[in-house]
């Protein structure tokens, strides 16, 4: 897949990836700030600057202007905020690129922050806590690295806590846009249909983004702190409630992103549990009935890293599904993979690849978060031939690197109370 970067004098990023035969595009703007660039007093704020950037600009000045006028081209437009960026983009016939440009640029750059506004949305956000409350199968997750950060920049949660939320003012989010929004922390990628212009050579990637982002100040923007993986035994953290399913994670410390056995370390992943066919699977739902879902992933920060498994299990059998899952990775990190398993494995890894990048949105979000975090981009057959290369050697090898016993974490959400009972079960 072909792309082209270019570099505007502010230090802004421009990525251009045409989709041959794609009627739609994908503006999408990537800024390097999130949750983990926090202090305590403000933890939350990455993720309502989000919310705030829909709420209205100078130019349209409510939510409804700008809702009014992206639907009117049937287009889709939404925003996310993780840990370490902040992601918005519309999609829409590419016709109406220019129009893209114009409203993403004004919200970006010429939000209002009405306090009016502030004060309505805090009401939406906190409801949005609660609802992650109420949800073991969403909460899970930020209780795992909860138990892995602690109380540090990187171990709170992204959607914050509602009497931080309850205190934020306008300031604030002036303040906040000062020292972590900037064009040189910042991507925009297109994707899909591209070439617009016709006979009017102004209508290219490269000279909409001039013509709305050019000006935006460059400035220097404040770094995340740095986190140091360090732990000399394992590790539980039990948060009751009356549930009638258990949602656990189970999972250890490993690669960062830029290590250099990552993709060895995603083929493993996958292996374990990517899949209906995966082990984690076929041994913990299919044969023994013990969970309604599992599933092995990666979490990889600039710093630091962490593997894990996420299941919904049995409340009366939760010891027997933990056993089983260690019991498993335990299994890979002793004996050699098949060559037809890691055929399989790999194969099934491209094709979700393929799949993903049918869609601009997609394709612009993977091409603009590698630039924005690894400063690098891969093309999607520069990544599949890195599958490729790994062998049944690697999967042990990393196996063996990173199923440490000292290193386990466990986080639970479920009719419980005790710990204790739970790390007696962290053994390999």
């Amino acid at each position: 897949m072909d792309y082209t970067k270019h570099t505007l004098e502010n230090g802004l990023r421009i990525l251009d990836i045409p989709m041959p035969g794609v009627k739609s595009a994908t503006v999408f703007i990537l800024v390097g700030a999130g949750s983990r660039y926090e202090e305590k007093e403000i933890n939350g704020l990455s993720h309502f600057l989000e919310h705030m950037a829909f709420k209205g600009t100078k130019k349209r000045p409510t939510a409804l202007h700008i809702a009014s006028l992206i639907d009117g081209i049937g287009g889709e437009f939404n925003a996310f905020t993780s840990k370490d960026h902040t992601g918005y983009y519309i999609k829409a016939a590419s016709k109406h690129l220019p129009l893209l440009f114009d409203v993403l640029s004004d919200m970006l750059l010429h939000s209002k922050f009405a306090s009016e506004e502030i004060e309505r949305e805090k009401g939406v956000i906190i409801e949005e806590i609660n609802m992650y409350e109420d949800t073991p199968m969403r909460k899970i997750s930020d209780l795992y690295e909860n138990l892995l950060y602690g109380d540090t920049k990187l171990g709170r949660d992204v959607a914050g806590r509602p009497e931080v939320i309850r205190s934020i003012k306008r300031e604030d989010f002036k303040s906040y846009i000062s020292r972590f929004y900037s064009p040189s922390n910042t991507i925009v990628a297109v994707a899909g249909g591209t070439n617009i212009k016709g006979k009017n050579k102004k209508l290219n990637v490269n000279n909409l983004a001039e013509k709305y982002l050019g000006k935006w100040e460059k400035r220097q923007t404040e770094k995340a702190d740095t986190v140091r993986d360090l732990q000399t035994k394992p590790g539980v953290l039990v948060r009751f409630k009356d549930t009638q399913q258990a949602h656990l994670c189970i999972g250890v410390r490993s690669y960062n992103l830029m290590h250099a056995d990552k993709y060895k370390l995603a083929v493993m992943t996958n292996l374990l549990g990517g899949g209906m066919s995966s082990r984690l699977f076929i041994e913990v739902r299919e044969r023994r009935g013990l969970a309604y879902y599992i599933r092995a992933s990666n979490e990889m920060y600039l710093d630091v890293g962490n593997f894990v498994t996420q299941a919904g299990v049995d409340i009366k059998r939760i010891d027997d599904a933990i056993k089983v899952i260690l019991e498993q990775l335990g299994t890979i990190a002793q004996v050699p993979v098949k060559p037809e398993e890691l055929k399989k494995t790999k194969e099934n890894m491209k094709g979700k690849l393929i799949l993903e990048l049918e869609d601009s949105r997609n394709t612009a979000g993977l091409f603009s978060t590698n630039e924005l975090l690894e400063n690098e981009i891969r093309t999607p057959e520069e990544i599949m031939k890195l599958i490729d290369e790994v062998t049944a050697f690697d999967i042990r090898k990393t196996a063996r690197e990173i199923f440490i016993e000292k290193n386990l974490n466990l986080a639970i959400i479920g009719p419980y109370k005790e710990e204790e009972k739970f790390l007696n079960l962290l053994k390999f």
